[in-house]
């Protein structure tokens, strides 16, 4: 009888051992390098935990949330708001937010996630009905800082730090895609025709000091003449005589004379009395 009893003491000290081995093996818990638990002991907060291997208390402790500490990324866009000059836009954004805070992102909000990404489309709506069209088209990376600013105000709060918003797309409406494609292209013509007539007005100066310069040099526009003389002769495939005898010439005949013996543009006739 005696036997009997310590074999059933003995078993009975086995199977608590079972339960008790259970017990603790279920309490096991493996976490990834970037996840962090929040473990509530009796419904209050214990502590933030991880990663790596962690224990809790099986009926005592329990997680409430698991919470990744890595970079989080956001995609959103607003649907037909209006600018600042009533223009309807849709805009398309992303952004990088991650959790610095485990404790606050827990418990002082319900889903951090879900807060975030409500509060990053209401400010971006209220952000372009501050902002005209073409603030919008040609200031993204500022308005995209200003954004990131005022989401990040919202989320310190949660534990959450906004690291950066960009904006990836503005889409206005075909009619007004149309007239601004007329109205870039009436821009180019007009700094076009600006362009032109700025090289007119600088060709125009040069000739004037030319003109300038060879009214005070007689000999300096014969030269010039003789020169146009000489082109018209290359390209037209004619014989220009060049008298030697104009005393206002000078070394311009004699440089023709040479030119014309490489060329056989020009030709010079002997003065009268001289020997053939």
């Amino acid at each position: 009888m005696q036997i009997g009893l310590e074999w059933t003491l003995f078993y009975a000290l086995i199977f608590i051992g079972v339960i008790i081995l259970l017990w603790f093996i279920s309490g096991i818990k493996i976490l990834k390098d970037w996840e962090r638990v929040a473990i509530l002991r009796l419904g209050k907060f214990k502590g933030i935990d991880g990663p790596g291997i962690i224990w809790i208390a099986s009926g005592l402790d329990q997680i409430a949330m698991k919470v990744s500490v890595r970079l989080l990324t956001y995609a959103f866009k607003t649907e037909r708001s209006l600018t600042k000059d009533n223009v309807p836009v849709v805009v398309d954004a992303v952004m990088y937010f991650k959790v610095v805070d485990v404790e606050k992102a827990i418990l002082g909000v319900e889903r951090y996630t879900v807060a975030v990404e409500l509060a990053a489309q209401t400010t971006l709506r209220e952000t372009i009905g501050k902002v005209t069209l073409d603030e919008l088209l040609s200031e993204r990376d500022t308005i995209a800082q200003h954004l990131q600013e005022l989401i990040d105000e919202k989320t310190e709060h949660w534990g959450v730090k906004v690291t950066s918003v960009e904006i990836r797309d503005v889409v206005i409406p075909s009619a007004l895609q149309d007239s601004m494609s007329r109205e870039a292209q009436a821009e180019r013509e007009r700094r076009a025709r600006i362009t032109l007539a700025r090289a007119e007005q600088e060709a125009s100066e040069a000739m004037l000091k030319a003109a300038k310069s060879y009214e005070e040099s007689t000999v300096g526009l014969t030269l010039r003449t003789w020169n146009i003389m000489q082109e018209i002769s290359k390209n037209a495939n004619l014989i220009i005589m060049v008298p030697t005898n104009i005393p206002e010439v000078g070394l311009a005949a004699g440089s023709a004379v040479a030119i014309g013996a490489g060329t056989g543009g020009l030709r010079v006739p002997k003065n009268k009395g001289t020997d053939e």
